[in-house]
């Protein structure tokens, strides 16, 4: 009897790479995909309301500078 994981090498496909399931791995994948928060504590939403503040205040500035380059 063959395994499905030979099964799949002998007939070229190839495995996906398993990612780690830890807290650690699963706290940085979070931190990576900045998104607005669905439930949390007033101190959450301060930092969301934050964080957009500053980035769409960066954002609004590099649309000036392009502007002002046109």
């Amino acid at each position: 009897m063959i395994s499905p994981s030979d099964f799949l090498k002998k007939h070229g496909f190839e495995e996906e790479e398993e990612k780690e399931h830890t807290l650690e791995e699963n706290s940085k994948e979070r931190a990576r995909k900045i998104q607005r928060p669905n439930a949390g504590t007033p101190h959450d939403w301060e930092d969301w309301e934050r964080y957009k503040a500053t980035h769409e205040e960066a954002d609004n500035a590099d649309d000036a500078k392009r502007q002002d380059d046109q």
